[in-house]
C-alpha cells in the first residue's frame, strides 16, 4: 500500500462530521484507504460490491441503519445504494450533537451531484476526493507543490533532472495504484479491462442510454483524450462525432461524475460568471488512461505524438489538483484566455482571491517569450496577481524579469 496523504485529513474530518463521503475514480485506492481508516478508528466495514449484501441493504434501508445501534460503519461502493441516503440522514439527525464519525461512505461516482439523487446531507457530511496516486505519493515526496507556490519563496535551487523519456514514462504509467510496477504489456491489458469492465458499466448505471450508445461513448472518450489540456468546444466535438450537441454535453457530464475527465472553468474576476462566460478546458484525470485510448504504447510514440505537450499539461494540472486536497490553504484551479487569444494554462486562485499563473512547457529551454501569457494575466488580474511560473523540464529554479514583472521557471522535477 502506498501511504495516502489524504488519510490524516479523512480521519480528522470523521472527528468533526457525522458523515464523510470519499469519492473518486474506480481503482484509485478508496477501498484500501477505507479499510485502513476502519482499522485505525475501530469502525465496521461493509462493501456493497457484494451482491447479497447489496440486496439485503436495499430491501430495507431504514431497518438496516437502525440495526447498527451504536456501531460506526464504513460503507464501501456506496453509489450502488442511493436509497440508503434518507436512512443515513435519519440516523444522523438523531445523533447527539457531540457524536461524530458515524458513517464513512466511499463511491466511484460523485453520487450527490447526480440528478438521480434528490436528497443530500447538508451540514452533516464532509466530502473528499481520492484521485489516483500523485507523483508526490509515488516518490514519497514531502514537498506540497501547492503550498510551495502559495508561499512564493522561489529561492534558487537545483533539483534532479527529469528527461523527456522519463516524463513520457510518467504519462504512460498514470497513477492507478494497481498499475505501478507492472510491465507495459500488463498495463495495456489492465487499461483495456478498466474501460470495458468499469467505464462502460458505470456509465450505463448513471445514464439511461438508448440505442448504440457503446460505440458513441467509445468514440467520445477517445476524442476527449485527444483534447486533454485543450479548450472544450461542444459544437465542434459533436460535429466531429456526428452526435447531437445536447447528447455530447450530457455524456461529458456523466464522464465527469465518474472522474474520467474534468472540466476547468475560465478565470474571470466575477466568480459567479465563470461557468457561463467562456469555454472550459478539459483534462483527463489520468494520463495513462488517456495515452492508452490514443494508442500510445511506449515512450517514443508519446514523444513523437502531437499530444505530448497537452498531456504534460494535464499531468501538471492533475498533480496540482491532487496535492491541493492536503494543502494548508483551499485553492481553485482555473485557466485564462483573453480576447487577444493570450492564454495561461493554469490559474491557481487562493481563498482570498489572489492568483498564481502557471504555464507548462514540455522542454528544457526557456526564454522571455514563454511568459507572454503570464504578462497578460497579470495585467488583467491587477492587484490579485501574486506570481507567475513556468514549469519546464530543466533542473534549476530560475528567476526571470520581463518588462516590469518578475517570474520564475520551475523544474518539473520539483513534483517528482
Amino acid at each position: 500500500m502506498y501511504p495516502r496523504k489524504i488519510q490524516p485529513l479523512a480521519e480528522d474530518l470523521l472527528k468533526e462530521f457525522r458523515v464523510l463521503y470519499v469519492t473518486g475514480p474506480r481503482q484509485a485506492g478508496k477501498t484500501t484507504l477505507a479499510r485502513a481508516i476502519a482499522k485505525n478508528l475501530q469502525m465496521d466495514y461493509l462493501s456493497l460490491d457484494d451482491q447479497p449484501t447489496l440486496a439485503s441493504v436495499t430491501s430495507d434501508p431504514h431497518g438496516f441503519v437502525r440495526s447498527l445501534g451504536q456501531r460506526k460503519l464504513v460503507i464501501d461502493e456506496f453509489q450502488y445504494a442511493p436509497a440508503l441516503i434518507p436512512a443515513i440522514k435519519e440516523a444522523s439527525d438523531r445523533l447527539p450533537p457531540h457524536e461524530h464519525g458515524k458513517f464513512l461512505l466511499t463511491g466511484s461516482t460523485d453520487i450527490f451531484r447526480s440528478a438521480k439523487v434528490q436528497e443530500s446531507l447538508p451540514g452533516h457530511m464532509a466530502r473528499l476526493e481520492l484521485m489516483p496516486l500523485s507523483l508526490s505519493e509515488l516518490h514519497e515526496q514531502s514537498l506540497n507543490i501547492v503550498d510551495y507556490l502559495l508561499r512564493g519563496d522561489f529561492q534558487s535551487r537545483t533539483v534532479p533532472f527529469v528527461s523527456r523519456k522519463q516524463i513520457a514514462r510518467l504519462l504512460l504509467q498514470g497513477g492507478y495504484p494497481e498499475l505501478q510496477g507492472k510491465s507495459p504489456r500488463s498495463q495495456q491489458i489492465w487499461f483495456k479491462s478498466y474501460i470495458e469492465g468499469r467505464l462502460f458499466k458505470d456509465f450505463e448505471s448513471l445514464y439511461a442510454a438508448r440505442g448504440d450508445y457503446h460505440s458513441r461513448l467509445q468514440a467520445l472518450v477517445t476524442a476527449l483524450a485527444g483534447l486533454s489540456g485543450n479548450l472544450l468546444k461542444y459544437a465542434n466535438l459533436a460535429n466531429d462525432l456526428q452526435l447531437n450537441d445536447k447528447v455530447t454535453k450530457s455524456y461529458i457530464e456523466i464522464l465527469e461524475l465518474m472522474f474520467i475527465v474534468q472540466r476547468v472553468p475560465a478565470y474571470v474576476k466575477n466568480r459567479a460568471r465563470r461557468l457561463v462566460m467562456q469555454m472550459p478546458k478539459i483534462h483527463y484525470i489520468d494520463t495513462g488512461l488517456a495515452s492508452h485510448l490514443l494508442g500510445l504504447r511506449n515512450e517514443a510514440q508519446v514523444l513523437d505524438s502531437q499530444f505530448y505537450g497537452s498531456l504534460v499539461e494535464s499531468l501538471i494540472y492533475m498533480e496540482l489538483y491532487k496535492q491541493k486536497s492536503w494543502a494548508t490553504e483551499d485553492t481553485t484551479l482555473l485557466h485564462f484566455r483573453d480576447n487577444r487569444q493570450r492564454e495561461v494554462d493554469i490559474v491557481m486562485e487562493a481563498s482570498d482571491g489572489g492568483i498564481i499563473g502557471i504555464e507548462v512547457k514540455a522542454s528544457a529551454s526557456i526564454n522571455a517569450a514563454d511568459f507572454k501569457g503570464l504578462i497578460a494575466l497579470a495585467d488583467f488580474a491587477g492587484n490579485q496577481f501574486r506570481s507567475g511560473v513556468v514549469f519546464y523540464s530543466g533542473d534549476r529554479v530560475l528567476p526571470f524579469k520581463v518588462g516590469e514583472q518578475h517570474f520564475h521557471a520551475l523544474p518539473i522535477g520539483l513534483l517528482n
